[in-house]
């Protein structure tokens, strides 16, 4: 009987710690859609399941241009700012270029952290992917920290003249961080249910 009252006291405290911490995710909406800023201008969100941390954005220009871009927020907290308008997380991206008539497909790896000036953006990878029919080993290219700046820079560039610029950037850390609260407050629901006594759902 002592374990059985031990183990009642017990989930009665997980009960009342997870629906505290509900009603606090609730009532801050940091991530509230009147928050966010920035713009995804001619991109469409292509996928934005409500059980995977990444989303999928497609834009196609008139010459047959496609820009494919998947993101997800990073694990790692980048800012330990307490201050709600900061955005704790970097935004990881691949973003992929396809043109019209050619196989191959350029591909950005990048990264997007909030800045106190804003978001900034850089790239970890390039590659230049071959068509899927190539068979064996095929060089990508070099690592992209032996680049020359300047070619980092014009890589840049071609990126943000594609949209993905500071509008674009600042759009997706806040859609990112926003996705992200409310699984957070989803899953903690789910816990609670999971674990409230069978009377309460009478």
């Amino acid at each position: 009987m002592v374990r059985a009252r031990q183990a009642l006291r017990s989930g009665c405290d997980l009960l009342k710690i997870l629906r505290s911490e509900i009603s606090q995710e609730v009532a801050a909406d940091r991530f509230n859609v009147q928050s966010l800023s920035g713009s995804i201008d001619q991109f469409a969100i292509e996928h934005d399941s409500g059980d995977s941390q990444d989303v999928v954005l497609r834009r196609k220009s008139d010459s047959g241009e496609e820009v494919v871009v998947s993101a997800l927020l990073s694990r790692e907290v980048v800012s330990s700012d307490e201050d709600s308008n900061v955005l704790p997380r970097e935004a990881l991206m691949k973003v992929c270029v396809r043109k019209p008539g050619l196989s191959s497909i350029l591909q950005f790896n990048c990264g997007v952290f909030h800045h106190l000036n804003g978001p900034e953006m850089y790239l970890s990878d390039v590659f230049l992917l071959p068509s899927a029919a190539t068979v064996g080993s095929v060089y990508k290219g070099p690592d992209y920290e032996t680049l020359d700046t300047e070619l980092q820079k014009r890589l840049l560039g071609f990126l943000k003249e594609r949209g993905i610029d500071e509008g674009f950037s600042s759009w997706l850390l806040h859609y990112l961080h926003r996705k992200e609260q409310g699984q957070y407050v989803n899953w903690l629901q789910k816990i609670e249910s999971f674990v409230a006594p069978a009377s309460e759902g009478e």
